[in-house]
């Protein structure tokens, strides 16, 4: 018999203690078995319903700062937007340089390393994209939430209505509400790509907003508490583990803000990339939000993840064209979208 991945969920929310059992890697066999789901707060769906009617619908405002050097397809420029957070936030925008061509639009998650710059490695030429910054992780932008890493993972995460992460998926939708001011014809064909950080609060973001079409999960972070508690990692995880050992009040709340619940609320063909080894994200969360998603999905599965050196490059480039491809297939070549059950 095939070992299980899966460790029961603690109703009582008690956080392991550290174990002896691997940091990084586990067997793909292992890793393909659907672990026990993680148990849901009664109240999800209402919470995330309202942080949507709350943060998601209506107008946002927006201001270009300056023109960044352009592509051979694209114009590059800065701007800022008002914040779910309420505060200011920045986000980089890339527009075809003929407006005529655009066909799709695309909004970009980041990792926990935050961005100075879009990434025009994922923008084909016919695509109007828009990159986000997370509330706190733009250095030229104030906020009350810090910017280190193991500080905003942490950061209000007294409260489900003032953890970081909930801004930090509001202001996806809020980037959408944006690029579809600005380049309306990409509204049929708005997708979203999401690597790490930005694949786990895509996660949570996308099953609330019907304007998404379709979306990339790469190494997505945040994926079954229960399970990722009980080992240490490099990541911004390791922060969260040490303090509910000191906090183990604060445990109910990192269940709002679980990738592998929110994933199973998707409705939109979707592509979860997962790591068999990976220092920073367990695997066996990443792999825990593909077995969750109950929409038409597909798993990519990369040798590595959140790896330096060659051999994490050459996983990061197959991933990203992975992703590229993914979005760009034709309607006919995905299985047909489920419909909506809520």
């Amino acid at each position: 018999m095939a070992p299980s991945i899966a460790l029961t969920p603690e109703r009582t929310h008690q956080v392991p203690q550290d174990t002896p059992e691997e940091l990084t890697e586990y067997a793909l066999s292992a890793l393909l078995l659907p672990p026990a789901p993680p148990i849901e707060p009664d109240d999800f769906d209402e919470f995330w319903t309202a942080t949507h009617e709350e943060f998601g619908v209506g107008p946002v405002e927006w201001a270009t700062t300056h023109e960044l050097a352009p592509t051979d397809t694209h114009r590059v420029s800065a701007l800022t937007f008002a914040s779910s957070a309420g505060e200011s936030a920045a986000a980089y925008l890339m527009l075809p340089l003929d407006p005529s061509a655009i066909r799709r639009g695309l909004v970009v998650g980041h990792g926990y390393g935050g961005r100075t710059a879009p990434d025009p490695d994922r923008v084909p030429s016919d695509t109007a994209a828009i990159f986000p910054c997370a509330p706190g992780t733009h250095p030229g932008t104030p906020s009350r939430f810090p910017a280190v890493p193991d500080e905003h993972v942490v950061a209000g995460i007294a409260h489900r209505d003032t953890y970081s992460h909930r801004f930090a998926a509001a202001d996806i939708w809020r980037a959408a509400t944006i690029l579809l001011d600005i380049a309306p014809s990409a509204a049929p064909a708005l997708d979203f790509s999401g690597s790490s950080f930005g694949g786990g609060i895509g996660a949570m973001a996308l099953p609330w907003d019907p304007r998404f079409r379709r979306t990339v999960l790469d190494v997505p972070s945040f994926g079954h508490h229960a399970i990722r508690l009980t080992r240490r990692c490099t990541g911004s995880g390791e922060a969260v583990r040490r303090l509910l050992h000191e906090h183990p009040e604060h445990r109910p709340v990192i269940d709002y803000f679980d990738a592998a619940i929110a994933a199973r609320r998707l409705r939109i063909p979707t592509l979860t990339i997962a790591a068999v080894l990976d220092p920073a994200v367990d695997p066996r969360g990443q792999f825990a939000v593909h077995h969750a998603i109950p929409a038409p999905s597909r798993l990519g599965v990369r040798a590595n993840g959140h790896l330096d050196g060659p051999l994490g490059a050459a996983a990061d480039r197959l991933a990203l064209q992975q992703g590229i491809d993914f979005l760009a297939l034709p309607a006919d070549r995905l299985a047909p979208e489920l419909p909506d059950n809520t």
